[in-house]
């Protein structure tokens, strides 16, 4: 992040052609090989950081702090770059997927803010991001990447659109109860409907930025159907398998591309004054896609909340009929025999087993959060803290078993309590 503000800070202003008659884009051109890596990054991003945390054991905070670190180097060598260098750029949007979908599951997770503030708090910053950039350089054309304080500036919103990509899916998928493919599937209209409209007239700098924040919910989406166990609706090949492939597939076509240059643009000036005549020609474009776009989401999340708020209901009003003794998130004893499953699987040395079991209540948890979490958030919250306690102990690389037990009995004990 220090890179990003030094860099803001500088004035590099472009004054007149002949100076920068030999200028040369820091970004790629965008062709189907910029959507296919990045859609590629983006799901091996959040791979790579849930190895980190889950596998590894480091936990969220120091998981955080270690590609914060790596991130900024990154970035800094991007930036010591004199042109766009195939190998440099895609490491730092590739750490970039990283470090931003952590910093909206530090909110989430040890902050405890809601997904729906978190959404509003990075389209807020996004919106300032550009309003500032446009208002310093008259231009947010993605082909006028060639002095500091732009690319500054271009790096800071695709930080934001990161996190919000990150924040609006999660809010979809897990929050609103749609689930990955649910959401993947909305998600991959949204993007065909702003392709669409971009070969038939759409600003091109609207249609890019929008489609790349909705690449980061379509790469999560992608990820969990490839990864996940049949069982659940996947393909079965879980996370390793989907995270090799992923990443040959982002080495290979960055090494095409390195070999073959069809990314470099050849005329970055005479592309930014295009980009800049479209836009003033069709500015009123932007007020009509933002309220569009503003009145189907909260359109769509009131009709979905109000649905589930009755479906929280009903269950609270069944469980009560049958004269259930449940807590304040109503009967939990499916959850209770998953863990107990993992525990008999942990103290019999059996982790494949228990690695079995804890997908499955992971599955069956996620699944549930629409629903529980509207009932009682603080009790939600608590107890989902103490399922990703199990989840690091279960699945990490050289897993303790005094430690798994441990994690599993204080779950076990937090279900029971009324």
């Amino acid at each position: 992040m220090q890179a990003i503000a030094n860099a803001a800070a500088q004035s590099s202003d472009v004054a007149g052609d002949s100076k920068w008659k030999q200028v040369f884009s820091k970004v790629p051109e965008v062709t189907l090989f910029f959507w296919i890596i990045k859609v590629l990054c983006t799901t091996v991003g959040e791979t790579a950081a849930d190895f980190l945390n889950v596998n590894l054991n480091f936990g969220l905070t120091i998981t955080s702090v270690i590609m914060g670190i790596l991130f900024i180097a990154s970035l800094i060598w991007q930036f010591k770059t004199k042109k766009y260098t195939p190998l440099v750029y895609w490491l730092t949007v590739a750490l970039i997927s990283v470090f931003g979908t952590l910093v909206t599951d530090n909110l989430s997770d040890n902050l405890h803010v809601p997904l729906e503030y978190s959404t509003v708090l990075f389209t807020i910053l996004l919106a300032i991001t550009f309003a500032v950039w446009y208002a310093k350089e008259k231009t947010l054309s993605i082909h006028s990447i060639f002095t500091p304080r732009r690319e500054a500036f271009y790096w800071l919103a695709i930080l934001f659109t990161f996190a919000l990509g990150t924040a609006s899916g999660d809010l979809m998928a897990e929050a609103l109860g749609l689930g990955y493919l649910v959401t993947g599937l909305i998600v991959t209209g949204t993007i065909a409907a702003f392709a669409i409209a971009w070969r038939i007239g759409l600003n091109s700098v609207i249609a890019f930025w929008f489609i790349y924040i909705m690449t980061r919910p379509l790469g999560a989406s992608l990820g969990d159907l490839l990864s996940q166990s049949r069982e659940h609706g996947g393909l079965g090949l879980g996370p390793t398998n989907t995270s090799i492939i992923f990443v040959a597939g982002i080495i290979l076509t960055v090494a095409f591309l390195a070999f073959t240059h069809k990314d470099v643009m050849r005329d970055p000036i005479a592309e930014e004054r295009e980009d800049d005549r479209e836009s003033k020609r069709e500015f009123w474009q932007l007020p009509v896609v933002i309220v569009l776009l503003l009145s189907l989401s909260i359109g769509g999340y009131y009709y979905r909340h109000q649905q589930l708020q009755s479906a929280a209901a009903s269950a609270a009003k069944a469980s009560a009929s049958a004269g259930i003794q449940a807590g304040p998130l109503g009967d939990l004893s499916s959850f209770k025999t998953i863990a107990q499953a993992i525990l008999t699987s942990v103290q019999a040395s059996d982790w494949a087993g228990a690695n079995s079991h804890v997908n499955d209540l992971e599955y069956a948890w996620d699944n549930s959060q629409a629903q529980l979490k509207p009932m009682n958030g603080t009790a939600w919250t608590h107890i989902d803290g103490a399922l990703d306690k199990v989840f690091r102990e279960v699945r990490a690389v050289s897993p303790n078993q005094e430690s798994a037990e441990s994690a599993l009995q204080s779950l076990l004990a937090i279900l029971d309590r009324p």
